[in-house]
Order: C-alpha cells, then sequence, then structure tokens
C-alpha cells in the first residue's frame, strides 16, 4: 500500500469539500447550497459519491455522481442537470483512484455528509491551495494496487 502521508495529511471530507470549493466559479451558478454524499468501503475505495446542489431552499438538484464498479458496470464520474466542470471532474477522479492518500473516516461502510455553502474569496483561495498540494503529492507517488 502507498502512503503519502507527509506533515500535510488531509481528511477525506477536507479534499471532498476543497474540491468543491477550488471548482465552485467552474461549476457553481452562483449562490447555493452544495451536499456531498459518499460511502467508503471497509477496504478503504470509495463506494459512491453523489453531489447535490441546493439553489432554491427545499429543491435540490443532483449535480454529479460516482458509483464504484461492478461485474456489470464499471465505475465512472457522471454530471446531471446541466452541470460540468473539467476542474472537479479532473480532482474527483484523482480522490477516487487514490482514497488511501488521505486520512478515511474511523468508521468506514457508512453513509458520510458534507455540507457547504457559498465559499468566500478565502476560502477558494486556501482550497486551491489545498488541492494542489494533493494533487502534487498523488501525481508524484507510486502507484497504489486496486482496491476491491
Amino acid at each position: 500500500m502507498t502512503n503519502l502521508s507527509t506533515d500535510h495529511d488531509h481528511y477525506f471530507d477536507q479534499i471532498l469539500e476543497s474540491a468543491i470549493v477550488a471548482s465552485w466559479a467552474s461549476l457553481m451558478r452562483g449562490t447555493a447550497s452544495i451536499h456531498i454524499e459518499y460511502d467508503v468501503t471497509p477496504s478503504g475505495a470509495l463506494d459512491y459519491l453523489q453531489i447535490w446542489s441546493c439553489i432554491t431552499r427545499g429543491h435540490w438538484l443532483l449535480v454529479c455522481e460516482y458509483q464504484r464498479a461492478t461485474l456489470e458496470s464499471h465505475g465512472s464520474l457522471r454530471f446531471h442537470n446541466g452541470y460540468q466542470s473539467e476542474d472537479l471532474a479532473r480532482i474527483l477522479k484523482a480522490v477516487i483512484e487514490h482514497p488511501k492518500a488521505f486520512i478515511l473516516p474511523q468508521k468506514l461502510d457508512r453513509a458520510r455528509l458534507v455540507q457547504i455553502a457559498t465559499p468566500t474569496k478565502k476560502e477558494s483561495t486556501a482550497a486551491a491551495a489545498t488541492v494542489s498540494d494533493v494533487l502534487d503529492r498523488i501525481n508524484s507517488a507510486p502507484p497504489e494496487p486496486a482496491l476491491a
């Protein structure tokens, strides 16, 4: 198993939030709330991911989703409802392929929810720096073995 941990460890929730915040300008159409729902298998692989947007109170739209590959299908990230972001897709692809590069939740195999409000400029700058650091570490590390 590849261990990318350094003095810049990042929690899985934190990198998902940073991915959204860093991609906000290319993804969102103004002010919104975002919910990220995901689950990590006991082996540490991302099982599923759904990102939802709320532009109008009480009205949620699916932004994108990922479902781990099964015997019948290949895992892939799909955008919905007119949402698209190459930046977010690139970041999430790296996160999906390298989940053990992050500090995973203590209790795996349980659905998680991360909520994000419209970020400030300072939050967007910090998220972009976090994403850049993580992608640099992932890209400079040897490949991880496939997770079941």
